[in-house]
């Protein structure tokens, strides 16, 4: 017999946190996320200052055979003014009647606590955190810090009532499978940025707090526009660049800056999904730890995380700058594989660019909504 269980206890959430390590066992694609991340994601992170979830565990007797997160995110409908709630953390066998237990439970979560326009999923808190369902691209491990999950999925959320709201595209560079234009202008155009006192650098590490202070002003700015994007407060914003710069590398993460204020950056990070992989549950202890610190030098992909400008200084040639100093490091590096994204399906100004540039539309995602 079927049940749904509200998580309350840290045994549970424990449970909650493990289930797709039994669901996807013997998948070569299955990265298991950190089990210390997922645990402070859930319980610390400072969106529960402001916002509130609700995690559900769904037994058949005394087997997990289902997962779900039920969010309000109170920002992004004052943002927004609107009433919405999410669904997250989902994951479940290939059973309907299991999904429509999971996805029955957490709507009707988010209508007692008053909402009344639609449900969005799955999105983990905002699309500031991982977001979306694969609905393409199921032949390879996703990379750092982007969801991975069965074919079956898609039909499980559609029998229910979902429909799509919006479709996100990752985009792949192989080896030097690209046109590198952007780098051989780049030296002309960092000239022209110049009369304008807009210069290219590196991010200093070394000041790495007041960077960040900076750079929240700008992410906040620059992605304002973005769907389902939610400003992040100084807390929050701290707490996602704690964890960045674990793993950041200066050469590149790039910042634009018109006398000294910052005007746009780019960032991306090494895939640490590729030790990530071999980490078995997500546990760093005993032996993760020292496969995550002395793995990360043989890591050969990163992942182009962030590129933004902000209003006022978009199409002066930042962006082709930010982003032909990553390529630059990319080569000098001999890096295997890069990825562009995500990336909303009706920005056609960056995505067109991204095409010009030999992207490969290698990864789909779709994020769905359903009237409560």
């Amino acid at each position: 017999m079927k049940n749904i269980v509200a998580v309350s206890t840290k045994k549970q959430l424990a449970t909650f946190i493990d289930f797709p390590h039994d669901l996807y066992k013997g998948d070569p694609n299955y990265v298991p996320e950190l089990f210390i991340a997922q645990r402070d994601l859930l319980t610390t992170h400072p969106f529960h200052k402001h916002s509130s979830l609700q995690c559900f565990l769904l037994y058949d007797g005394e087997q997990v055979i289902g997962r779900i997160a039920a969010i309000l995110n109170n920002n992004y409908n004052k943002l927004n003014n609107t009433s919405d709630g999410f669904f997250g953390f989902f994951d479940c066998i290939n059973d309907q009647e299991a999904a429509n237990l999971l996805l029955d439970t957490a709507q009707q979560w988010v209508k007692d606590k008053s909402v009344t326009g639609k449900i969005l999923g799955p999105v983990n808190f905002s699309t500031n955190e991982s977001c979306g369902l694969l609905i393409e691209g199921f032949d390879s491990p996703p990379v750092v810090m982007m969801p991975y999950n069965a074919p079956y999925y898609a039909p499980l959320l559609e029998q229910w009532g979902l429909q799509k709201n919006v479709d996100l595209i990752a985009w792949k560079f192989n080896g030097d499978n690209y046109d590198d234009r952007s780098v051989k202008l780049m030296d002309s155009l960092e000239e022209r940025l110049k009369r304008s006192n807009v210069t290219i650098r590196k991010i200093n590490m070394k000041n790495f707090k007041q960077e960040a202070a900076s750079l929240r002003e700008v992410y906040n700015k620059a992605w304002d526009k973005n769907l389902g994007f939610v400003p992040l407060n100084d807390e929050e914003f701290d707490y996602q660049a704690k964890d960045l710069k674990l793993v950041l590398d200066p050469d590149f993460c790039f910042v634009a800056e018109q006398d000294g204020k910052l005007v746009g950056f780019g960032a991306a990070i090494p895939d640490m999904n590729q030790i990530q992989i071999n980490i078995k549950k997500g546990r760093l202890l005993p032996t993760g730890i020292f496969k995550l610190l002395f793995g990360k030098k043989n890591v050969t992909g990163i992942r182009i995380l962030l590129l933004g400008v902000v209003d006022g200084y978009r199409k002066m040639g930042i962006e082709a700058c930010l982003y032909g100093n990553i390529i630059k490091s990319y080569r000098a590096k001999n890096f295997k594989y890069a990825e562009a994204g995500w990336t909303l399906e009706h920005n056609d100004l960056v995505n067109n660019a991204i095409k010009a540039i030999k992207g490969d539309p290698y990864k789909k995602y779709r994020i769905y909504e359903k009237a409560v």
